[in-house]
């Protein structure tokens, strides 16, 4: 079964019962992941920014969007317009497809994975997630790797709390700590 039918056949009962909704459309839901990588280290580098664009399309199967600096800071050589980073957001059936395969194959695949963080959430019921290392995706084979760069993923979902998008997304199958 498609990780959106578990969704909607499995996760959206338990989450009314559990807050007391009436109807299925206030049930909070996933309403985007976006990948971002920031350029930092290897701004001057064609080979870094080549790569982080490689990772990007693989793991996401979409071409990923440079993001341009807004303005010249003269501490860190970055000019106006100068690309900074990359990013992609998956929605739809892609989004669904990512999140099954980030909880249950790439989350479990980190080295010493003891859990997320529960203190994550940005107070709007979105969760940000960064990894050192983007190696712990399936379509990431090691030998093949020139250049480590770090990721991170974004989950936005319609919750009004923290409270409520912790729900949503741990009866998704999102590991989070026990504190």
């Amino acid at each position: 079964m498609a990780f959106k039918e578990v969704y909607k056949k499995e996760i959206v009962p338990k989450l009314m019962k559990e807050f007391g909704y009436k109807n299925t459309n206030a049930v909070p839901t996933v309403k985007a992941v976006s990948l971002n990588v920031g350029l930092g280290p290897g701004l001057k580098e064609a080979k870094y920014m080549e790569t982080a664009e490689k990772t990007l399309t693989r793991i996401s199967g979409q071409k990923p969007v440079k993001t341009l600096a807004r303005k010249s800071i003269s501490a860190f050589k970055i000019r106006q317009g100068m690309v900074i980073g990359m990013k992609v957001t998956l929605r739809g059936k892609r989004m669904w497809t990512f999140l099954d395969k980030f909880f249950h194959v790439s989350l479990p695949r980190v080295r010493d994975f003891r859990g997320l963080p529960p203190e994550a959430f940005d107070g709007n019921g979105n969760y940000s997630i960064g990894f050192k290392e983007h190696t712990a995706f399936p379509e990431i084979r090691s030998d093949e790797i020139e250049v480590m760069h770090g990721l991170q993923v974004t989950i936005s979902t319609t919750a009004k709390s923290d409270e409520e998008a912790k729900a949503l997304l741990t009866h998704l199958g999102l590991p989070l700590k026990k504190v």
